[in-house]
């Protein structure tokens, strides 16, 4: 294994400075391209770590590693990294300053962004819904010297291919937001154990639960301070969200655009088909939905309240991408059914109404917060 880079060196590479990629979709996009294996989430993870592009994967770098990620690769693969550059590492990146060298936050890291080890996001619970994480049942006991981890959790992506998990738990058994913590969980500890999901159109993404039988680590295995993990959680599940959109504007432009070029080309009576205004109108509704979720991720980047911007984003997601490729399939006929083809992607991308959080649960928390909303406090 080469060396992994010196905490200087971190430093400089550090997302947002003056040395992250200017151009991080060109950057990709180069590293994607001399690599054999798009649809393998190792290779993709260990490919993109070897370039630096993990390291520079900070809010303002998201549209251009996501954007050419679902240019080449199956949609598995993008979701194998979206979830982790979104909150995994930099749940983890929060920890690496105040680690010792030898910390296992500050290992775990290190091996990330240098492609050598995986991540998984562990916080969907097998014992409450996915959207109720106050209901989660995955505990954990501390005492000054070590801990021990007990539950489960459920569609958890890069389960079977990560070495290790950063695990949502409970210390605390009161309903209450200061009743959680992260514990950093190597895949291979004893006591742990992972089951494939199966069945799933995510092909690629490495799904799976992760079980957890009396598992002994030491303390310092700890991720931040017990109380704060679901204030954290938070935090970066609003970037997750914002992730999920700047994907989603990637992918129905290139739908779109791929559409619009087979519609400009198929022969429909004495024209194209692209000459009919009722296929033109449908079409531009379309536009408009994509517009929609783009001007959704811009009014994230410069909210004021990035939590409540982000379910707002969320949500709208969810609804647009599916009437664009809906649409776009339904334009396309029997096109649509080839393998891989756009019925099938519109079937896979149906995860962007659950992942980050399901819609309904979103509308629900807009719901709450209805009157600010309408006395104009910015979104």
């Amino acid at each position: 294994m080469p060396e992994l880079p010196t905490a200087p060196e971190m430093a400089l590479a550090a997302p947002g400075s003056a040395t992250s990629g200017t151009n991080v979709a060109a950057r990709t996009g180069v590293a994607l391209r001399a690599l054999a294996t798009p649809g393998d989430a190792r290779a993709v993870w260990r490919t993109l770590g070897e370039h630096g592009l993990l390291r520079d994967a900070g809010p303002a770098e998201l549209p251009g590693l996501l954007g050419a990620l679902d240019a080449r690769c199956p949609v598995g693969v993008v979701l194998s990294v979206c979830v982790q550059v979104a909150s995994a590492l930099p749940v983890l990146r929060e920890q690496v300053d105040g680690q010792p060298e030898d910390g296992p936050a500050r290992t775990a890291y290190l091996e990330a962004i240098t492609g050598h080890a995986m991540l998984a996001l562990a916080a969907t619970d097998r014992d409450g819904a996915g959207s109720d994480l106050m209901e989660l049942g995955t505990t954990v006991r501390l005492n000054d010297r070590s801990l021990v981890l007990d539950g489960g959790k459920r569609w958890i992506t890069n389960a079977r291919t990560a070495a290790y998990a950063l695990v949502l738990a409970r210390h605390r058994p009161q309903r209450h937001f200061t009743s959680f913590v992260w514990v950093l969980v190597p895949t291979d500890a004893p006591g742990v154990r992972v089951s494939a999901t199966r069945d799933t159109p995510l092909s690629n993404a490495g799904l799976g639960d992760l079980h957890f039988s009396q598992v002994h680590l030491d303390r310092s295995y700890l991720v931040g301070r017990p109380g704060r993990g679901m204030v954290s959680f938070a935090r970066h599940i609003a970037t997750e969200r914002f992730a999920g959109g700047v994907w989603a504007a990637a992918m129905c432009r290139r739908v779109l655009a791929d559409t619009h070029r087979r519609l400009t080309e198929r022969p429909l009576g004495a024209g194209r088909a692209w000459d009919n205004p009722a296929i033109r109108e449908r079409f531009a509704r379309c536009v408009v939905e994509a517009w929609r979720i783009e001007t959704a991720c811009d009014a994230y980047r410069d909210s004021p309240d990035p939590l409540m911007t982000s379910m707002l984003l969320k949500a709208s997601v969810a609804q647009g991408v599916d009437v664009v490729l809906g649409e776009c399939a339904a334009l396309l006929g029997a096109e649509a059914y080839v393998e891989d083809g756009l019925a099938q992607l519109r079937a896979t991308a149906g995860m962007f109404a659950t992942a980050g959080g399901a819609t309904g649960a979103m509308l629900a928390g807009i719901a709450e917060h209805v009157p600010d909303l309408l006395r104009g406090q910015p979104w």
